[in-house]
């Protein structure tokens, strides 16, 4: 997103890109620049897959096919996207080993691992939460029911 786009990949110019930069929220504080590069990791850290392959790799390296096995849900084209992106932005290093056949595992950096203590922290609070925010969710979803 760092070049103004949106959620749905859509492109900001103008007075819709300065409307974006106005909104309230984790960016707010920080000029233009370290907004757009800010939305942009919160993207690439946000993302399900993200979390759960930092999730693995916390427990140590990982052959290509244990995160494979690790997270049955995330198709293997997803898992290779998401293991790139990892490895661009210095969260995730790929280590290729020169044997037959070849082997390449993936491990957290200092930086990834020092990011997972922040999802670790969230996953804490959501624990802390749970009970409170089902509440929440059964309540709006029997009042969804009965509106026409």
């Amino acid at each position: 997103m760092s070049n103004g786009e949106g959620e749905s990949g859509e492109v900001f110019t103008g007075e819709a890109r300065a409307n974006v930069l106005r909104l309230p929220g984790p960016c707010a504080r920080w000029d233009e620049w370290d907004a757009d590069f800010i939305r942009e990791i919160l993207d690439l850290v946000g993302d399900k897959w993200s979390m759960l392959v930092i999730g693995v790799l916390a427990a140590g390296d990982a052959r290509y096919s244990d995160l494979d096995t690790a997270i049955p849900a995330l198709s293997r084209r997803m898992l290779t996207l998401t293991l790139k992106r990892l490895q661009r932005s210095g969260l995730v290093d790929r280590t290729a080993y020169p044997e037959v056949p070849p082997r390449v595992e993936y491990s957290l950096t200092a930086l990834g691992a020092s990011l997972f203590s922040a999802i670790e922290q969230l996953a804490v609070w959501s624990a802390e939460h749970r009970t409170e925010i089902r509440h929440h969710q059964d309540t709006y979803d029997t009042s969804a029911a009965r509106r026409p």
